[in-house]
């Protein structure tokens, strides 16, 4: 008897490619800092990135890869050692993110918006040897933890106006009037610290690293869990590679065509969503506009005239944001048609507010929803590129990538069309999570990634995101774990209990917002002044993402009979009283 064989193993989302895509694809062997040194190498006049002012040639930013990625060598970096990179958007990032994979590193993006007490974790946890931030945040945060991360031996420090381009009176305007964010950098005991401008000129004398892209990790990026702090997720040279290549053949640009085209993207480049993006640009040899301030809307307007991008890569609510500013009127139709796509990924884009975006932009069917996450370098799913988008879903399977959705309980195959947890393998998905074997016991199983979303596959193999099994919420793009969050905050000695739950941001569709929901200790009283103490504390130690900005005081919250609070419970009630 013929065995029956299941759409998940049979691919069945393949007969949906676009005609461009095969279902199995050739992968480059170099490694990563070869590869990007290869793209830069190539057209050494054609433009980078552009930043502000600034219009940066490969050939000056290869130069500047070749130092930093020399000082890196010449001071003690050995291959693997961790570069941690805690910059926004701006031409030092790429700097120092390819010159640590050129000098044999792992870069590690670390987001600006951490408090003092995650960048100590993030930075002993990762081992980190070298660290590379902004003025501001060395005077203002780095300076409070030094003393706490042996291991850390240099700093390097820069101040985000360096490459913008502008002339000496514009900056010191800038700075006085606080546009642009500066910081004193004075010594630190034991430590080397550097002001970017030195480092890049060291004279280049660069050596050969043996890469063994399979196991040699290029990033170590770091993720939230459900429970506990932040997780190093390692990814190998072969798992950006790999999603390097399947995201630039289904977006129709194949390495060796080399046509001139701008990228626009404005997450941030500690963000794998647009350290992904910026990789595919580079790997293309294409140019890219790099937005230091994605709120303001204004300047990023302004790029789109300017620089008339092919891609736009963006959260759903700052597509949003740029609808709604009178200042979109004033791009003409022909860089609106100009526009290929609109990617779309990190948060849900409800459907309305994608015909809504559409139609204002003259872009039918040119928003494309994606998929994905840290631990899938990060994309697994994508709308197709010339084919059929189906709003509300999250696309296809790309390339070389095995997905099934699973009975969350017995781990059985659903049906198409049925709910289940999607769980996946391929060349872009995670070895694991570094120094957590726990984590990795629960997370990778039988060889299968387990992602904690719940979707639904069609009979075309598009995929929907109904719900997820982690508990976690979407602001803004960013995830932010509700445990982690009740775990700091009930390290307080005035808190008794608390739940953090996610209310709807109706003025960003597809974001929440962070409320928690409190039980002060026995003889605590909710006074103005707990409260304003609470806040601080929130503050000082959760990102800016994760702060609640909605706070309730409660004298006992709803349990199980085991004693587990009744989130359920607490978020209906949420939703009856907003």
């Amino acid at each position: 008897m013929e065995m029956k064989t299941s759409p998940y193993d049979s691919k069945i989302w393949t007969k949906s490619y676009d005609k461009h895509v095969k279902p199995n694809l050739e992968y480059p062997k170099e490694s990563l800092g070869d590869l990007f040194d290869k793209a830069m190498a190539k057209y050494p006049e054609r433009v980078a990135c552009y930043f502000m002012e600034t219009a940066m040639p490969f050939g000056e930013l290869r130069d500047y890869v070749h130092r930093f990625a020399t000082f890196l060598q010449k001071n003690g970096l050995e291959k693997g050692d961790r570069v941690a990179i805690n910059l926004a958007n701006c031409p030092q990032y790429l700097v120092a993110h390819l010159g640590t994979l050129l000098a044999g590193g792992v870069a590690s993006g670390c987001s600006p918006l951490m408090s003092p007490t995650e960048i100590a974790y993030q930075i002993n946890d990762s081992e980190a040897k070298f660290f590379v931030t902004l003025d501001a945040f060395y005077e203002k945060v780095l300076t409070q933890v030094l003393d706490k991360v042996p291991k850390l031996e240099c700093v390097i420090t820069t101040n985000i106006s360096d490459y913008m381009g502008l002339s000496k009176i514009k900056v010191t305007l800038g700075k006085l009037i606080g546009k642009i964010p500066k910081g004193k950098v004075v010594p630190f005991a034991g430590k080397l610290v550097l002001d970017f401008n030195e480092v890049i000129e060291t004279e280049i004398d660069l050596k050969q690293v043996n890469i063994d892209i399979k196991n040699d990790l290029a990033l170590l990026q770091y993720t939230g869990g459900t429970t506990g702090l932040p997780k190093g997720t390692e990814l190998t040279h072969a798992n950006i590679i790999s999603n390097t290549v399947q995201i630039s053949t289904w977006i129709d640009r194949a390495a060796e065509e080399q046509e001139e085209a701008n990228n626009l993207s404005a997450f941030p480049l500690f963000h794998l969503a647009g350290l992904a993006m910026s990789m595919v640009t580079l790997y293309l040899s294409a140019s890219q506009v790099l937005i230091a301030n994605p709120r303001d809307t204004d300047h990023l307007i302004q790029e789109m005239i300017d620089k008339k991008p092919q891609i736009m890569v963006n959260v759903p609510t700052l597509y949003l944001a740029i609808k709604n500013n009178e200042k979109a009127q004033k791009i003409a139709k022909e860089i609106l048609d100009d526009i290929e796509i609109y990617i779309s990924g990190a948060a849900p884009f409800p459907a309305e507010a994608i015909n809504d975006f559409e139609d204002s932009m003259q872009a039918k069917e040119k928003v494309l929803e994606v998929y994905g996450m840290t631990e899938t370098s990060p994309i697994l799913s994508m709308n197709p590129y010339y084919g059929t988008k189906k709003i509300g879903t999250v696309g296809l399977p790309v390339p070389d990538t095995d997905i099934r959705l699973v009975d969350i309980e017995t781990g059985e195959q659903v049906e198409l069309g049925k709910p289940g947890e999607i769980i996946c393998r391929g060349p872009q998905v995670t070895r694991g999570y570094y120094n957590k074997p726990d984590a990795n016991a629960k997370t990778i199983i039988d060889g299968w990634f387990h992602t904690g979303d719940v979707g639904v596959m069609d009979e075309d193999g598009y995929i929907t995101i109904v719900d997820r099994t982690k508990d976690m919420l979407i602001v803004s793009g960013f995830k932010v774990y509700s445990v982690h969050v009740e775990d700091i905050l009930t390290k307080h000695p005035d808190i008794e209990m608390v739940a953090i739950i996610g209310l709807k941001d109706t003025d960003r569709p597809g974001s929440e917002i962070v409320k928690a929901i409190v039980q002060l200790k026995e003889g605590i009283e909710p006074k103005d002044s707990v409260k304003e103490k609470l806040k601080n504390y929130a503050t000082e130690h959760l990102s800016k993402y994760e702060n609640p900005k909605s706070w309730e005081f409660r004298e006992s919250l709803p349990l199980t009979v085991v004693g587990k609070v009744l989130k359920r419970s607490l978020r209906e009630e949420a939703i009856k009283n907003n």
